[in-house]
């Protein structure tokens, strides 16, 4: 019985601490884009600086939508990437919304982030609005792919694991573990679910046009939490 809790107790300290990265991870070229502590690295998008709807609390970036609108806006990295894996972990509030919009060209003649990135969905798949459409569901591909045999998100509260792989214009996601989506950005395929979705629209006509851009968090209704958010390169 002692032998047990004490391995019980080890395996617990064996834990990784969230937002820092492990000497494999190090040596396997990952770099973390969240240091649990401050918002480094990120600003509101077409802004210098980031917004106070977007804070950290307990090592995670939170979005707290009770703050000041002029506080508000997607916040994405300063930095731009193209072929990569990025891994985070989100949670969202009862009812809320978000997405992991990548891809992003920051540039004032595009006033939002999604103009020109797609989106891997962030929801509560049980209570938010948009939870109507199939490819509307957690970790689909927004607008365009997937549904409710792929999209498992945790209950509400409980931290979902994102995996999404961008290598040469070839996407692939995971969420908590199952792929939600694989395919080639400008292929036959892609066409035509850009054709079938709200991206036709004359707006979204740089939407997806280069597969290198910014990461960008979005605010949308409820609240959102975010860490261990890391990168590698490929």
């Amino acid at each position: 019985m002692i032998f047990t809790v004490l391995v019980l107790i080890g395996s617990a300290g064996m834990a990784q601490t969230p937002n820092t990265l492990t000497k494999k991870e190090k040596k396997e070229g990952w770099k973390l884009l969240f240091d649990g502590k401050t918002t480094q690295g990120w600003h509101t998008y077409l802004r210098d600086t980031v917004g106070s709807k977007w804070q950290v609390k307990d090592g995670a970036i939170v979005f707290d939508p009770s703050q000041p609108q002029s506080g508000g806006g997607d916040i994405v990295t300063n930095a731009e990437y193209e072929n990569y894996e990025l891994n985070l972990e989100w949670k969202i509030s009862k009812g809320g919304n978000s997405g992991i919009i990548f891809d992003v060209q920051e540039d004032p003649k595009f006033d939002a982030t999604y103009l020109t990135g797609p989106e891997m969905q962030v929801l509560d798949n049980i209570d938010a609005s948009d939870n109507k459409k199939q490819n509307h569901l957690a970790g689909c591909l927004y607008d365009m792919s997937g549904d409710a045999t792929v999209s498992k998100p945790k209950p509400v509260g409980e931290w979902n694991q994102v995996k999404l792989i961008q290598n040469k214009g070839h996407l692939t996601f995971w969420l908590n573990g199952i792929q939600t989506y694989d395919g080639q950005i400008g292929s036959e395929e892609w066409n035509k679910m850009v054709a079938g979705s709200k991206f036709k629209n004359p707006a979204f006509s740089s939407f997806a046009k280069v597969a290198r851009g910014k990461i960008a968090l979005q605010q949308h209704p409820g609240s959102s939490e975010w860490r261990n958010i890391k990168i590698r390169l490929l």
